[in-house]
């Protein structure tokens, strides 16, 4: 402990005990969005680390309460963790864990198993460089594949859809995450060579080529041949989680019967 004549000995008083990233990112937050702290803050848990507190934003627009200061974990994160837990996925009975733009907070829920690979398009940043596009892995070669705010960014997602139905086994599970706008009916698809600037006016994101809608679930069953089912917390859990209100997954499931075919 410094002196206390110290000039910054009063500082490290009132630090002492309190993680420094937690008040770092806390402190970047606030410069980022003060608004967030303009209204009355719940405390919230995080499933992946264990933090209790209250959480901050991030996104552009800022997503209240999105991110955990402790991990950084974003809601879609924390929602395939609860869902890992409470469908009580045994990942040791499966062979191969297909993981595509593989983010860190899943890929640690995921690569401790033996049959884990990353993929992405990105040479070098996976165990695989592989768009999920063109998948190159045999047919019914893969137990779970995993792509978590993918799809969006993929000019051809049918075929994207389709490849995901070849490569998984009879019984295999698919984890899909994507933006949605739950107002909409039907995905929206802008024209491909629009601007960044009319891109993220359409998407909120410049990276984008399209908002999905409604009719995601039946796309991506139409698509990839798989039963494709919602997966959605009880939605007075959701603020506990710090989830953002609707978020869901869909779980592509492979028929068994898929093996006489």
């Amino acid at each position: 402990m410094p002196d206390a004549a110290f000039p910054g000995y009063a500082f490290v008083r009132l630090m002492k005990g309190f993680p420094m990233r937690i008040w770092l990112k806390r402190l970047q937050s606030r410069l980022q969005d003060p608004r967030q702290f303009s209204v009355p803050k719940m405390k919230r848990e995080c499933p992946i680390c264990g933090y209790e507190g209250v959480f901050l934003a991030l996104g552009t627009p800022p997503r209240w309460d999105g991110r955990c200061p402790n991990c950084s974990s974003r809601e879609r994160h924390r929602l395939i963790h609860l869902f890992l837990e409470r469908e009580q996925i045994d990942l040791t009975r499966l062979g191969t864990i297909l993981h595509f733009a593989p983010e860190k907070h899943v890929k640690r829920m995921l690569s401790s198993h033996a049959g884990y690979k990353a993929a992405d398009i990105v040479p070098g940043k996976a165990d695989l460089t592989m768009d999920i596009a063109d998948i190159t892995l045999p047919e019914s070669s893969v137990d779970m594949v995993v792509a978590n705010h993918v799809l969006e960014h993929v000019p051809d997602d049918r075929k994207a859809m389709a490849g995901i139905g070849r490569c998984l086994a009879p019984g295999g599970m698919a984890i899909i995450t994507v933006p949605q706008n739950w107002a909409r009916e039907e995905t929206f698809e802008a024209a491909p060579n629009i601007s960044e600037a009319e891109r993220f006016a359409h998407y909120d994101d410049t990276g984008h080529v399209r908002y999905y809608g409604r009719d995601f679930a039946q796309r991506f069953a139409d698509a990839s041949g798989l039963d494709v089912e919602i997966w959605r917390l009880p939605p007075e859990e959701e603020p506990r989680w710090g989830l953002f209100r609707g978020d869901v997954l869909y779980i592509g499931r492979k028929p068994q019967a898929a093996a006489a075919a």
